[in-house]
């Protein structure tokens, strides 16, 4: 069993009982665990399969593909903010992260990023500078970007297209009068 930190950045039902889970970790990058009977009462992951919770997973790696079985969870950091906006603003930066990486590619430094604005918006009000600050970053640490142009369109070409999130992200930080 391998163990690394963690943050949950998506979840899906796989049946009726479980779910696939997507993580962006500090050991091995992306990552994507099954998580058996999580959807049971008293399930042993009930309270840790939160969005953007950081956390420490053991997991079996798979021998034939990418889906791994994820067998333990230990809660390290909640992220408690309610507000829309920080909601929508760590579920950018979530997809941002999830499309401009490849699963099983280590990176710590986009995770140390993603750890720090998810800890950041968990505690702070969701700002415009924020979402500027994480863009910028994020092209810099991919090598993207050169600090003059606009990381926007630096993401675009890097990913190909901006993450769907961002538009909801951006009406919340800058409500209409």
């Amino acid at each position: 069993m391998e163990q690394t930190e963690a943050i949950l950045i998506r979840k899906t039902p796989w049946s009726d009982s479980s779910l696939i889970i997507t993580w962006f970790t500090a050991g091995h990058g992306k990552l994507t665990t099954v998580a058996r009977a999580a959807r049971r009462t008293g399930s042993p992951f009930s309270g840790r399969l939160d969005l953007f919770h950081k956390v420490e997973i053991g997991f079996l790696p798979s021998r034939k593909g990418v889906l791994h079985t994820l067998r333990e969870v230990r809660l390290v950091e909640t992220f408690s903010s309610t507000t829309a906006a920080n909601l929508f603003l760590c579920g950018y930066f979530a997809e941002l992260v999830d499309l401009a990486t490849q699963p099983g590619e280590p990176f710590p430094e986009i995770y140390d990023l993603l750890a720090r604005a998810t800890a950041h918006l968990g505690r702070a009000p969701a700002t415009p500078r924020a979402l500027e600050f994480f863009e910028n970053e994020l092209c810099r640490l991919l090598g993207v970007h050169d600090g003059t142009s606009c990381a926007l369109a630096a993401i675009e070409t890097y990913c190909g297209r901006i993450p769907a999130s961002r538009m909801p992200a951006i009406k919340l930080l800058h409500p209409a009068p």
